[in-house]
């Protein structure tokens, strides 16, 4: 059993698989926390603010596919781990040379039933690499959260400036106006 807390990162769109992807996990791992998304857009944002441990990803998905997620993934955090699970390459070989160039492992949905099998050594490195860095990896998503809340925090300020603006022009337009019927009012 593994006992150090995980974070995860779940890439899915099918319920099913998603009740048996956490319940094989909850065999191996003590303690996992899951955050689940389904597209590209919600994918980031998770990203960015759940700062995962590890993402598990179906590589067929309604919006986009798994090198779609993969790619993203790497231009944020090139070390992040990153495990596809998926039924859509039946082909063993062609999907380890192919994905794992990039990914951290490969593990197809007809395994699902022992997925915890399958998972568990993935996993294991996983911990270990945290363990290695534990400091250093909790400071890092630690300041990981506070840039992405600062990123958020000045979105929402542009927006609230452009929005003030807009208020402000419509006053000053009401003055004018005020202004233009008062002089009107004046001359009559």
């Amino acid at each position: 059993m593994i006992t150090t807390p995980l974070r995860i990162l779940l890439v899915e769109d099918s319920e099913n698989d998603i009740s048996l992807i956490k319940k094989n996990i909850n065999k191996i791992v003590e303690t996992a926390e899951f955050e689940v998304v389904d597209n590209l857009s919600g994918y980031q944002k998770k990203l960015l603010n759940f700062v995962p441990d590890v993402v598990i990803s179906d590589y067929n998905l309604p919006s986009c596919d798994g090198f779609e997620i993969l790619e993203l993934t790497r231009s944020i955090d090139p070390e992040m781990p990153f495990i596809f699970l998926t039924g859509t390459i039946e082909d063993e070989n062609l999907a380890a040379h192919t994905f794992l160039a990039r990914a951290s492992g490969f593990i197809l949905k007809k395994h699902i039933h022992s997925l915890d099998e399958k998972l568990k050594p993935l996993l294991k490195k996983v911990v270990y690499n945290m363990v290695v860095h534990d400091d250093l990896r909790e400071q890092i998503r630690k300041n990981k959260i506070a840039v992405n809340q600062i990123y958020n925090y000045l979105d929402n300020l542009h927006n609230d400036n452009e929005e003030q603006q807009g208020n402000i022009d419509t006053l000053k337009k009401n003055i004018e106006d005020y202004k233009s019927g008062k002089e009107d009012a004046e001359k009559s």
